[in-house]
C-alpha cells in the first residue's frame, strides 16, 4: 500500500485519505439561511454522539468527530463511507447568538441550528397612515 492513497465515490460525496498511521475522511455538509437561523446538515453515517464535539468560537464553527471501522480485519474493494477521524470547520459572517445553537444527531444526519442575534434579524416597519 503506498504512503498515502485517495478513494472517492463516483459523486465525490466524501474524501478518504488512508495513511499508515489512520484513515480520515470530510464529509458533506449542507447548509441554508433563513430570517431567524443558518442550519447545518451534515452527513455522518456511523457517527456516535459521544464521539463528535462542536464548538464556535470566534466566529468558526468546528465539528471535529470519529467515526469507528464497521468490519475489522475487511480488505474494501470499494470504499464510499468514511471511517476514522474527520474535522470541519466553517467561517461565520452573521452574528450568531451562541448560547442558543442547537445541535442534533438523528439517524446518521447532523443538523446545527445558529440563530441570529436580533441585532442582525430583518425588522419589519410599520407604515401608519397620515
Amino acid at each position: 500500500m503506498s504512503e498515502i492513497s485517495k478513494v472517492k465515490n463516483p459523486s465525490d460525496v466524501a474524501t478518504v485519505e488512508r495513511t499508515e498511521q489512520a484513515l480520515t475522511f470530510t464529509p458533506r455538509f449542507d447548509i441554508w439561511e433563513n430570517d431567524d437561523e443558518l442550519v447545518l446538515y451534515g452527513d455522518l453515517p456511523g457517527v456516535n454522539a459521544d464521539n463528535l464535539e462542536i464548538r464556535f468560537e470566534e466566529k468558526q464553527l468546528s465539528i471535529h468527530g470519529r467515526v469507528d471501522a464497521r468490519q475489522g480485519g475487511v480488505q474494501y474493494l470499494y470504499a464510499e463511507y468514511g471511517v476514522g477521524d474527520f474535522f470541519r470547520t466553517f467561517a461565520i459572517g452573521e452574528a450568531i447568538d451562541a448560547s442558543k445553537i442547537a445541535a442534533e444527531l438523528k439517524n446518521g444526519v447532523l443538523t446545527v441550528h445558529l440563530p441570529k442575534s436580533e441585532a442582525v434579524k430583518p425588522k419589519r416597519i410599520e407604515v401608519r397612515q397620515a
